[in-house]
């Protein structure tokens, strides 16, 4: 800390917010941003560059602007990003999407227990910890897997580590997905898969950012920017009224839950319409706030220490792509929606839209949908997972 370079907590934050900023002007400005961002997610180098800041000790592990962005932040992300979850349009896609979305979070749930017991000898004390934040991202996403780690308490040194686990495992399936995405015609002939519903969906989902997209107003922001941090305020203190619960449900633990049951109470009401004017846009301005925080909590030389957390990771990872084949075979449902349902899990809303455009540039909307349905339902089987693998370890 004492060699740390900057230390001050608003230039942390210019620090965390200036790194998103510089990373989606290359993307949207330059033909290299374009090319490198197409295969690598933004959100590696969202995790990462935070990450190196720290390791040459540019910005601190730790400070308490971290904790205030945790505290009220988070719910906040939360909120606006599940706000636009439409529960009757999801449901429309068709049973066969929803069907492999919930088998894709059925994968996670079931595959970490499986990998705990598999390599818990050969992991650090008090993994599960770590591997129940893990279960909230790739179910939800990194509002889930921050939320989900406070709530069991997992250690910063472990949600570091979890981080880089997070990033190599989740980018390799995204790479594996692009690549067969673009070979999805004949994979669904070989397969007997229908996807004419793929085209329905292509134009009803034109049509609908035809209708929905407006430009936002000050007062848009205003309203938007009171709905995320007085509905964070409101979680937080009824959060701390509400009893705690074993070793899983905490005080923060309730507050996750009353603020993404309150975002999904006002995705019913007139108060969705706010996604027209960006809420989900404003969620994830957040969200990438959130991620420079646990970026820079992220320990390199930790990670090296446990190689076989990678091999969990993998593991893990193939646990949920197999159980998706299967019933993708079983149902003949289409690739896009085994490839989007899983991305959705476990690359949340951020990199769902990556791999529905693969497919095509107007379906990415869909991976949004219900890549936001992941947040929404990453709270719950996170916390159903987290339960499991606290009776493994």
């Amino acid at each position: 800390m004492e060699n740390t370079l900057i230390t001050n907590p608003f230039g942390l934050l210019a620090v965390l917010l200036a790194i998103p900023a510089i990373i989606f002007m290359v993307k949207s400005n330059t033909k290299f941003g374009a090319k490198l961002f197409g295969v690598v997610p933004a959100l590696v180098f969202a995790y990462f560059v935070p990450t190196l800041l720290t390791f040459f000790n540019i910005i601190p592990p730790e400070s308490t602007i971290y904790s205030q962005i945790k505290t009220f932040v988070l719910p906040a992300s939360l909120l606006l990003l599940t706000l636009a979850v439409d529960i009757k349009g999801i449901l429309k896609l068709g049973k066969k999407a929803v069907i492999m979305f919930l088998t894709g979070t059925f994968g996670v749930v079931i595959g970490g227990p499986i990998s705990l017991l598999i390599f818990r000898n050969h992991l650090p004390e008090g993994v599960w910890r770590g591997m129940s934040a893990l279960a909230g991202s790739w179910i939800g996403g990194g509002a889930n897997f921050i939320a989900i780690g406070q709530s069991v308490n997992a250690t910063s040194e472990m949600m570091g580590m979890m981080i880089v686990v997070d990033v190599l495992a989740a980018n390799i399936l995204t790479g594996a997905l692009l690549f067969f995405a673009g070979k999805y015609e004949k994979i669904d002939k070989k397969l007997g898969a229908d996807n004419s519903a793929i085209h329905e969906l292509k134009d009803k989902v034109i049509a609908f950012r035809e209708k929905t997209m407006r430009i936002a107003t000050t007062t848009d922001y205003m309203v938007l920017l009171a709905l995320g941090f007085g509905g964070s305020f409101v979680a937080y203190k009824l959060g701390m009224l509400l009893p705690e619960i074993g070793e899983i449900v905490s005080h923060s633990t309730w507050k996750v839950i009353i603020i993404t049951s309150l975002g999904v109470i006002f995705s019913f009401t007139r108060i969705k319409n706010y996604e027209g004017a960006g809420a989900s846009k404003l969620g994830t301005v957040m969200l990438y706030l959130l991620i420079g925080v646990i970026g820079a909590s992220a320990d390199l030389k930790a990670i090296l220490e446990y190689p076989m957390l990678f091999a969990m990771s993998l593991t893990w990872i193939s646990i949920h792509v197999i159980i998706m084949l299967i019933v993708m075979k079983l149902i003949k449902a289409p690739l896009f929606f085994m490839a989007v349902g899983s991305q959705a899990n476990i690359g949340g809303a951020a990199s769902a839209p990556i791999v529905a455009s693969a497919f095509h540039p107007a379906l990415a909307s869909v991976g949004v949908m219900l890549g936001i349905a992941g947040y929404v339902l990453g709270t719950y089987a996170a916390l159903f997972c987290a339960t499991l693998l606290q009776l493994v370890h």
